[in-house]
């Protein structure tokens, strides 16, 4: 029996950036032309944030406006409020997403509000987005446990997910901002409630396995990002998003189809390491593909 695909959503030219000192327009186009040309088939493609709370997203409409629009390619954008919304439907967007932290803290300290105030936040933006003919993805952060408040109790979660539910949200998608989880924590937590889609860190290494543990627990959408880049700039630590290579390369071996060309992935990996001038993380961009001779 020929195993269930997975959809896996680029997230390196938003989620990836701006955790990273800024770099050119010029440059985030390159970046999101070529993630385009690798068979990802969902990219979120920037965020409409005030300048002054991420800086490296201030450029949005001119990289939005300046980039190729793949038609194969499903491209999403991130929104803080209602002003973010109006940007986001005036450039043409049709999947909108928003984020509520599960842990209060993180939250005012992410969006200077609490948990409460951004749910009733949402619940006035789904209307909005919905007249637009778009659809809203609700990204509930800190999912598997937060920097200020520890663990996070999956029936907290489960409370955030029905109301949205409830409100309206088109879709759902559990974050693990800090990199806490474990295939304990994703197996607690499904048991409880369950997303569309799983975004992990791999910031203790545990992201894989995340992957794995999810993925035989019936979910089939990951974000990921490309050489690893990313982080929360509003949670100390949390650095490393998966990396789409690593991700691709496991489930490829496993037989488990993404639609994406890892070696086209890795190259574009390379692209992005000498666009923010570090070393990125990324294994498989290291050593190449299992299959690779030496």
């Amino acid at each position: 029996m020929t195993p269930e695909p997975v959809s896996i959503r680029e997230v390196a030219p938003r989620d990836g950036l701006q955790n990273e000192e800024p770099i050119p327009a010029d440059d985030k186009v390159r970046l999101l032309d070529a993630l385009s040309r690798t068979g990802v088939r969902r990219i979120e493609a920037v965020s409409f944030v005030h300048p002054q709370a991420i800086p490296q997203m201030a450029d949005a409409d001119e990289v939005w406006a300046r980039a190729w629009h793949n038609p194969e390619v499903r491209y999403s954008a991130l929104i803080p409020n209602t002003r973010g919304a109006q940007r986001a439907l005036a450039a043409g967007f049709r999947e909108i997403e928003v984020v509520v932290s599960a842990s209060d803290t993180h939250n005012r300290r992410n969006l200077n509000r609490s948990t409460a105030e951004s749910l009733d936040d949402i619940a006035g933006l789904i209307p909005l987005v919905h007249a637009a003919g778009a659809t809203l993805e609700v990204i509930v952060a800190t999912s598997f446990g937060c920097p200020f408040e520890g663990d996070i109790a999956p029936e907290r979660v489960a409370s955030i997910v029905e109301r949205v539910r409830a409100d309206g949200a088109d879709r759902i998608a559990f974050g693990d901002t800090t990199g806490m989880a474990t295939p304990r924590r994703v197996r607690d937590l499904l048991s409880e409630v369950r997303p569309e889609l799983l975004h992990f860190h791999d910031t203790r290494g545990t992201g894989l396995a995340n992957v794995l543990t999810a993925y035989e627990l019936g979910i089939r959408e990951f974000d990921a990002s490309v050489g690893g880049l990313g982080g929360c700039p509003y949670a100390p630590g949390a650095t490393g998003n998966i990396a789409t290579e690593e991700v691709v390369h496991m489930l490829e071996d496993m037989g488990i189809a993404t639609g994406v060309d890892l070696g086209a992935l890795i190259e574009v990996a390379a692209l992005a390491e000498k666009m923010v001038g570090r070393t990125l993380p990324s294994g498989v961009l290291r050593a190449g593909p299992r299959t690779k001779l030496v």
